[in-house]
């Protein structure tokens, strides 16, 4: 499992959970589809081009020897009960969708990406640096990606003045400035710094 979006100041968190029954089966596709050099694994997408992770993306999503999902939790939730809490639910979300989709089986282990666990009954595993270390856990990496970004482009035609079909919501320079020049909009996490900063000063101004 990985995550995509706890850095940024808007839009939601997702997670992508993956099931792999065969890496030689999938690396043969792979070499076939992609032309590529498996003797080094897939890493984590954010060492990847935007291009080669769509690529990755459409094969691991229809390939047999994979199974997958995904689970999204809003920026209004995040607000509520913080980012890390967020993204366990994320996670939990996408561990349920996955579980439609791998009915004729058990899922009976975890590896997370990062520190942390999740409250369920199942043995579980967590990996600093695991996108780069657990080839399943770099393909959750790359749909996570795919999957918010995705998402923030459809928010930029809705709120184009951001810029978040360039950043996608993460903290840039042009974002931080144009955050200044025309306040949060409706998708910002409020109780992130730099948005509750914005925040405060705009109330100040409407008391005096």
């Amino acid at each position: 499992m990985d995550e995509s979006g706890r850095g940024p100041l808007c839009g939601p968190v997702v997670a992508a959970a993956v099931c792999l029954s065969s890496w030689k089966r999938l690396r043969k596709w792979l070499r076939k589809r992609l032309r590529l050099n498996l003797n080094i694994p897939i890493r984590d997408s954010k060492k990847l081009s935007a291009k080669r992770r769509e690529e990755f993306y459409k094969v691991l999503t229809k390939h047999p020897a994979i199974k997958w999902g995904t689970g999204v939790v809003s920026e209004k939730v995040i607000d509520k009960i913080n980012i890390l809490e967020a993204t366990k639910l994320a996670m939990k979300r996408a561990i349920k969708n996955l579980k439609l989709k791998t009915l004729n089986f058990k899922l009976d282990f975890l590896i997370l990406d990062g520190k942390m666990s999740l409250d369920l009954p199942m043995p579980q595993k967590s990996i600093v640096k695991a996108d780069e270390k657990v080839f399943s856990c770099a393909c959750a990496s790359i749909l996570a990606k795919v999957w918010r970004d995705r998402i923030m482009m459809r928010y930029h035609k809705k709120y184009p003045r951001y810029g978040f079909d360039k950043h996608k919501g993460y903290p840039t320079k042009y974002h931080l400035k144009m955050l200044k020049k025309y306040s949060p909009c409706k998708i910002h996490r409020k109780s992130f710094g730099p948005v509750n900063k914005i925040l405060k000063i705009k109330n100040q101004k409407l008391k005096t």
